[in-house]
């Protein structure tokens, strides 16, 4: 029996020895995983403080004042606020997409006239970009219209939530980005920061984009776009809440990638009660969204509701409720993180 107990014997410790190496190498990566994952929530946790109340608030009481004369289309009230936000950009270290040269994509008045936009004058989108460290042609686009409707009768309709909020998220959002990339941790696809021009007149700016896109659409992961996230309205007063229309509209995925960093983050009621393009008020057809949605691309509309000064000249900025907008900023920026950074890209499975 000696004879057989000692290769057995041999064989069990070489057996032991490679169990082992097997439960230490899978140790090892699984700390590795675990690192990791703690590194990226670290990076996200940092740059999702970057998002701060007082910053939003003091943007929009620039954006939404009386001296930009309600920013109506391609006024030079408009063109006021335009330079603020590319002078604001220009500070973070955000630049523009290389290919279009400056911030500025000029959006023609034959273009808005053919539509239905009387006499409107040459107008612009303002685009920034921080570029993507590993899918860098792939573009997640954040948008926002940062036009209203001027002034009417000597008054001045300021569009404080309508949508200065939008644009004033969109921006500090930039910033959160911004922030990660300095410290070596920017998003892994592009992020492509659209302010669109012509959207009280008809949707004309994103019409424009996806008409004349600076990247393809083919390459467009998805639209997160930000239309009136800084008031209630009377259905919802006082409530921790935001509107989310359209994020199951094209793909399965979007909706539960929202749903999962709203329940990590601000833990807000999202309310799909516009979330049929066939409720009486067509939301999901009135925002700028929708010109990348009809081109199939994956789209997420956030807002808060028609309130009692929805287009009137009392959309002022002290009737905004900034904890409010720094949540749902908040919330946005935490999706397109996700959608930015997740190894595959959001899939698009329905008509």
């Amino acid at each position: 029996m000696k004879k057989f107990l000692i290769p057995i014997f041999s064989a069990v410790i070489v057996a032991s020895c490679g169990s082992s190496k097997v439960a230490a190498d899978n140790q090892t990566t699984a700390a590795a995983s675990s690192s990791s994952s703690s590194k990226s929530d670290k990076a996200f946790r940092s740059a999702y403080q970057m998002i701060k109340l007082e910053d939003l608030k003091k943007n929009l009481y620039v954006i939404a004042a009386d001296d930009m004369e309600g920013r109506d289309t391609g006024s030079p009230g408009q063109k006021k606020a335009g330079e603020y936000m590319i002078n604001y950009y220009k500070t973070l270290g955000v630049s523009y997409p290389k290919s279009l040269g400056s911030y500025y994509q000029k959006v023609p008045a034959d273009y808005m006239k053919q539509r239905g936009g009387g006499n409107l004058p040459d107008s612009e989108n303002i685009l920034a970009f921080i570029e993507g460290s590993e899918k860098p042609e792939e573009i997640v686009v954040i948008s926002a219209h940062y036009d209203h409707v001027g002034t009417r009768n000597g008054l001045v309709y300021n569009g404080a939530d309508d949508d200065g909020s939008g644009t004033v998220a969109v921006m500090e959002i930039a910033k959160a980005f911004q922030s990660a990339k300095k410290v070596g941790n920017g998003p892994k696809r592009s992020i492509l920061f659209l302010h669109v021009t012509g959207e009280e007149h008809g949707l004309f700016g994103s019409e424009y984009y996806s008409d004349n896109p600076v990247f393809p659409l083919a390459n467009t992961v998805v639209d997160l776009n930000i239309d009136m996230i800084g008031r209630d309205d009377p259905e919802n007063r006082g409530k921790k809440y935001v509107y989310v229309i359209g994020s199951e509209m094209l793909s399965s995925e979007l909706k539960v990638i929202n749903e999962a960093a709203n329940k990590k983050t601000v833990n807000l009621e999202l309310n799909y009660k516009y979330d049929d393009p066939k409720d009486p008020q067509r939301l999901y057809y009135r925002s700028d969204h929708y010109n990348f949605a009809k081109n199939n691309i994956p789209v997420a509309f956030y807002f808060d509701g028609i309130h009692e000064d929805y287009h009137k000249p009392t959309d002022d900025v002290e009737k905004i409720d900034y904890a409010m907008l720094q949540k749902r900023t908040q919330l946005v920026f935490a999706t397109a993180w996700e959608i930015a950074n997740r190894e595959a890209r959001i899939i698009v499975d329905k008509k």
